[in-house]
């Protein structure tokens, strides 16, 4: 049997974020401008690529940073989060424009979230004997993780199987959305069923597999033998509604409307002119430009 092909699948946003929160403000270009995020993204991007060396890459971006397709179906999805500020918002175009004078594929979009593009990506070029690696550190992706796909943390240098996931997070892959929309999620205000936390939204799904299968043998929790089975019995029964509902926010689109053909998402080698005019854009100094034009 022919052996799978890796395809790195990145969610640049985790990425962007923590090197804006990690770099120091005081790295700026010539004419004042933050970089610090560009900077720390740079440093993400080369040390990526040098670590795995590999042939295919996704860089996957938000485009719309406090909006998506979501909130036309829950108004409160994200919405307590944090606006990011404007000067983050000039560095990920910035980010983006890095990426692609380094020679990566990168995709966005204004109504899916990366995690969507990267689903889409995912589901379209496995066909093609593709596995993939998600480089990310938000549990959601693990629900498209097949057998032989990988979950990497690259901040912590972790690397899960899918066979592993259920040791991380209480569930198997294929529940978590399940698990999530039982449970909700305080990141995404996500609302879940109230009054069920994690514990318990992984006992069910231990006992009666998915959302459906808890909702077809409802009759049954009472006496499933679960700590509070007839409070947990109650609850499931009052909050059905809201329960799918929140099944919906945490499924992942694997239909995106993008192109993603195999030849374009191999890197290119960074040219020597797009690095010089990124670096002219941008305004900086020697020490990053001589960094990336290293970069094959």
């Amino acid at each position: 049997m022919q052996t799978r092909k890796p395809l790195y699948l990145v969610d640049a946003s985790i990425y962007i974020f923590r090197a804006y929160f990690s770099m120091p403000d005081s790295i700026k270009g010539s004419s004042g401008q933050p970089l610090n995020a560009v900077y720390g993204f740079a440093n993400f991007l080369l040390g990526l690529h040098e670590k795995s060396q590999g042939q295919y890459y996704a860089i996957t971006f938000d485009e719309s940073l406090d909006q998506s397709f979501r909130n036309e179906i829950y108004p409160a999805y994200k919405a307590n989060r944090e606006r990011p500020p404007d000067e983050l918002k000039h560095q990920f175009k910035l980010c983006k424009k890095l990426a692609q004078a380094l020679g990566f594929a990168t995709f966005s979009s204004n109504r899916d979230e990366a995690d969507d593009l990267i689903g889409t990506i995912a589901r379209k070029l496995r066909p093609k004997n593709f596995r993939m690696v998600y480089v990310t550190s938000d549990k959601d992706i693990a629900q498209l993780m097949q057998s032989t796909d990988i979950f990497w943390n690259y901040a912590k240098d972790d690397k899960l199987k899918v066979r592993d996931i259920k040791s991380k997070y209480g569930v198997h892959a294929r529940q978590l959305r399940d698990w999530l929309a039982l449970a909700g999620d305080s990141v995404d205000n996500i609302p879940g069923i109230p009054g069920i936390g994690n514990k318990t939204a992984a006992s069910l799904l231990d006992k009666f597999n998915s959302l459906d299968g808890i909702y077809k043998k409802l009759h049954k929790v009472p006496d499933s033998g679960l700590r509070g089975s007839k409070r947990i019995h109650s609850l499931l029964t009052a909050h059905k509604e809201m329960a799918y509902l929140s099944q919906e926010l945490a499924t992942i689109n694997s239909k995106a409307k993008i192109n993603c053909p195999v030849a374009g998402l191999r890197k290119k080698p960074t040219r020597a002119r797009d690095i010089h005019n990124f670096c002219d854009e941008i305004g900086t100094g020697n020490n990053l430009r001589n960094r990336l034009l290293k970069t094959k």
